[in-house]
């Protein structure tokens, strides 16, 4: 009994020094994040043009508040184009038209700018360079790669789809932003893992721009 009661007291005491520790509370909470990161689920969409030729990629990847694109692509026109996630994992080419509309499964309007908006699966205009070349962050908000109400992995799955013009983010129900000029249907990465239950669908815009380097 007096060498438990000695060690409960050391851990007692150290519990209290990690937690006056500005330092060591800093490490551990770095550790924690490594560790929720590392589980975090990911998801890849091959994305491709009307004649069948890939692109490149878009990589998704959960997080705590909606899931994280990061698109790489070439061999687009120059300009603005509009990047939004489609309702149905199919890209039948030419014109993509199985993709179906957006990822709306609150069943609102489309757009920012509309006051019933927006789609979780809207997303900022991206830029695509005199190269052709896109490279791009951005953020859906709300929708998860997990289980769940908002999840990008329903029965029909979703894609990626790019359009030939911008988002004028008020006009339904794709915000005017023409053809459909590249698609990818969003698959689990293997080996990708879960973290828990997916974000609640959130209020606001569900779509956030984060970088475009294009």
């Amino acid at each position: 009994m007096r060498y438990l009661s000695l060690w409960a007291a050391s851990a007692s005491v150290t519990a209290v020094v990690v937690g006056m520790n500005p330092v060591l509370a800093r490490s551990g909470a770095r550790a924690a994040a490594r560790a929720v990161q590392s589980e975090a689920m990911t998801a890849a969409a091959d994305v491709q043009d009307a004649e069948g030729k890939s692109l490149g990629t878009a990589e998704l990847t959960e997080t705590p508040h909606g899931v994280l694109l990061t698109v790489k692509l070439s061999g687009l026109p120059a300009g603005q184009h509009a990047l939004h996630l489609h309702e149905v994992g199919q890209c039948a080419a030419p014109d993509f038209k199985s993709a179906g509309g957006h990822y709306n499964p609150g069943s609102a309007s489309h757009g920012y700018k509309n006051p019933k908006g927006a789609h979780e699966g809207d997303l900022p205009n991206v830029h695509v360079g005199a190269d052709g070349a896109l490279n791009a962050d951005a953020f859906a908000e709300g929708v998860t790669l997990n289980a769940g109400a908002t999840s990008l992995f329903d029965e029909d799955g979703t894609a990626v789809v790019v359009h030939a013009g911008p988002d004028d983010y008020a006009t339904d129900p794709a915000g005017d932003a023409g053809d459909r000029i590249a698609c990818g249907v969003v698959e689990k990465k293997e080996g990708a893992r879960g973290q828990g239950p997916g974000p609640r669908a959130a209020s606001g815009n569900r779509g956030q721009f984060l970088r475009d380097q294009g």
